[in-house]
């Protein structure tokens, strides 16, 4: 009886499936001969399908409509297999970057892949990653998990989130727990070369260039700054004199460790990847006292392209000239005990690097706030000694990170960006000032209500709440909420104010073409076009990408996906069909003009157009100079009250976030065209217009306004 549930599974396997020793069958070769359901044959293997015997083609698993790798992820057939992938935002729930679900694996989505690099979302993952290896008891132990974590693909909330988990790790821990253990000392540093090597390796660099360029800088900065503290601090604590190197792919540590009886005789330099570093101590006169001295050396091989100026930087600590690093970065830093025991009178140092023609040489350093992790290139206390085509030798006064710079091209500084940002800021009030006075006048002023001035009110009113939005909050980047209704504000206002301006360009057009309109109807459509459009535009653009709503730089739409051309895209279309308008209307002129006196020739009534136009930009004014009105011409004579014309133009229609500008948004200007009915009903050709402008007291004032309107709108 024992034996027959061993019985039962071999008369089972036999069944449905095994190798038969004494099958003689040629099969295909990706087949087997089998026994399956009591009948010996050629069956092809999993994933193929065929008779066995002359073909076995490959199953397409990624084909089949049951979906084998489940929701949120990418199917891939291979030959005989197929594997899945996730898709971005989610990862798999075995940590795999490639599995196949038979085991359970699924995907599950990845909280760090929506992170958009801001404040809250930074402050909580770098919380999460200190948890996470909070519990563990030795620093060591702390790099061990640090540097498993950020072998493989990095995101880059990981790159900031880890920077400061090595920092708190390394800096806060190792000060109460540093060993005298050698063996474990000399693990410790190793691990943490490797660590900040994991950061560094060239396929990370492009995780550090999609940061934003302060955080890229910031957390570059803690990472050197970490390294040299944490090996400064564990080369203190050698028992005899030592020279330690550890190498990686892409960085190099050398230490030296001696007491004062040897400070005579040990003279720290380094010579590695090309480039050659050497010390030199003041010199004592007096005997040593006891004590001991720490040299530790640095070198990072491609952080050169993190530090350089960027080709489109809008960050406020921009310096003058585009920067590029063209060397390797190195780093030397000094600790005695006592702390004046060992001085540094100069520091030496050849660097390898690549010349580029017409570049401006310099030997720099990396000047930074160990507070706050802001630095930048400075240049005080070093000099350029020697170069040639490949190398370049320097002497400085002082320790910290050095590079070769190659400076060209001007950009703005930081006084100079603070300057504009200024002038920028006054200019919005002014601009403000005058739009406030604008509508006061178009409000109020009674008689001069028309549908030109409603038009030119709202319009203001537009303009008004852009600018005051912007003023207010372009640079309120810190808070991702009120930054994104930041953004879709200023969205919205600067649509409705292209949306007024289309408008006056077509109530000029149906003026010019004699169309009879009825005044309510066209008012009512007017302010749907005005201001609904917009909305709809708007609505459209946060139900597609609510998450484009706010960069990190400036609240404004951002560049990713093209989702800028949601306002570039409508501002082109007005701006183009004002420039129809503003064609129509020149031609019907140009042809009122002919008919009027056919005695000008062709030539002459061109040119005076185009004096009118060349005016037109000048003043913000197209005056006409024909003093009768003709009955049936459709211009209804020059001196007819044509409402304005807009063309718009504007310099960046980026606006900001654009191309990380905060403050391209300023340049607008009206094209209007001006035609007095009052000057007419007085006699006034466009000749005496300032005169007829301050005629009678009572008409004056609605003259001058409108003057004043017109010019200051433009």
């Amino acid at each position: 009886m024992k034996l027959l549930p061993f019985l039962v599974l071999i008369s089972s396997l036999l069944d449905y499936g095994c190798t038969s020793a004494s099958c003689n069958m040629t099969c295909h070769k990706d087949a087997r001969c089998e026994v399956q359901g009591g009948t010996t044959g050629c069956y092809c293997s999993q994933g193929y399908t065929g008779n066995g015997i002359t073909f076995c083609y490959d199953d397409n698993e990624c084909e089949n409509a049951t979906q084998p790798c489940g929701e949120h992820a990418n199917c891939t057939n291979t030959v005989g297999s197929y594997f899945c992938m996730c898709v971005p935002g989610f990862k798999s729930s075995n940590g795999q970057e490639t599995f196949v679900p038979n085991d359970g694996t699924s995907c599950l989505e990845n909280p760090k892949a929506k992170c958009e690099l801001y404040k809250d979302c930074i402050t909580e993952h770098i919380n999460r990653t200190l948890a996470g290896i909070s519990h563990l008891k030795t620093p060591l132990e702390m790099l061990q998990e640090i540097n498993k974590n950020t072998l493989g693909p990095l995101l880059p909330i990981d790159v900031i989130s880890y920077v400061e988990a090595l920092s708190y790790s390394s800096l806060n821990t190792m000060h109460y727990s540093v060993s005298d253990n050698e063996a474990l000392r000399n693990t410790t540093i190793n691990v943490l070369v490797n660590t900040v090597n994991n950061f560094l390796q060239k396929d990370k660099i492009t995780v550090w260039e999609a940061l934003p360029v302060d955080n890229q800088r910031r957390s570059l900065t803690k990472l050197m700054h970490t390294a040299e503290q944490v090996m400064l601090l564990m080369s203190q604590n050698f028992k005899k004199t030592t020279q330690l190197d550890v190498n990686a792919s892409d960085i190099a540590l050398k230490v030296f460790a001696f007491d004062s009886h040897h400070m005579k005789h040990i003279h720290p330099h380094v010579y590695t990847g090309g480039d050659y570093v050497k010390i030199s101590p003041k010199k004592r006169e007096e005997s040593h006292p006891n004590g001991t001295v720490a040299v530790v050396f640095l070198r990072y091989s491609n952080i050169g392209s993190l530090l350089s100026s960027p080709k489109n930087r809008s960050s406020k600590d921009t310096s003058e000239q585009r920067q590029t690093v063209s060397s390797s970065v190195i780093a030397v830093a000094i600790s005695s005990n006592p702390p004046m025991l060992y001085e540094l009178e100069k520091i030496t140092f050849t660097l390898k690097y690549t010349k580029i023609a017409d570049k401006d040489i310099k030997c720099a350093f990396w000047n930074y706030s160990a507070d706050t992790m802001n630095g930048n290139w400075a240049t005080e206390g070093c000099e350029l000694t020697h170069s040639n085509s490949t190398h370049i030798s320097c002497k400085c006064n002082h320790l910290t990170h050095f590079a070769v710079l190659m400076s060209s091209g001007g950009s703005v500084g930081v006084t100079n960006y603070n300057i504009l940002t200024r002038i920028t800021q006054l200019g919005i009030i002014i601009s403000l000032i005058c739009l406030s006075m604008c509508i006061f006048t178009f409000w109020f002023f009674s008689e001069i209500q028309s549908t030109r001035t409603t038009i030119h009110k709202n319009l203001c009113c537009s303009l008004f709440l852009a600018e005051l939005i912007f003023l207010i909050g372009i640079n309120m980047n810190n808070n991702k909420l009120f930054c994104s209704i930041t953004a879709g504000l200023l969205h919205y206002f600067l649509l409705a104010a292209f949306a007024w301006m289309c408008i006056e360009g077509i109530h000029l057009y149906l003026i010019v073409v004699g169309v009879i309109y009825n005044k309510g109807f066209l008012h009512k459509n007017f302010y749907v076009f005005g201001y609904v459009s917009p909305a709809v535009v708007v609505g459209i653009s946060a139900a597609l990408g609510y998450k484009y709503y706010g960069t990190t730089e400036v609240c404004w739409l951002s560049t990713k996906n093209n989702f800028i051309w949601s306002f570039i895209g409508p501002a082109c279309l007005i701006i183009l069909v004002n420039l129809l308008a503003f064609g129509v209307i020149i031609y019907k002129v140009f042809r009122h003009t002919a008919m009027l006196k056919p005695e000008v020739s062709c030539y002459e009534n061109i040119r005076e157009r185009m004096k009118e136009i060349k005016s037109s930009f000048a003043t913000g004014t197209i005056f006409c100079s024909e003093p009768e009105r003709q009955p049936g011409n459709p211009l209804m004579s020059c001196t007819y009250p044509v409402p304005e014309v807009l063309l718009l133009s504007c310099s960046s229609l980026g606006l900001p976030g654009s191309s990380g500008s905060s403050m391209s948004y300023r340049d607008l200007w009206l094209l209007h065209i001006f035609l007095q009915s009052s000057m007419h009903s007085r006699g006034c050709s466009s000749s005496y217009f300032f005169a007829c402008c301050l005629g009678r007291f009572r008409k004056s004032i609605i003259g001058c306004s409108k003057m004043f309107l017109a010019v200051s709108a433009a």
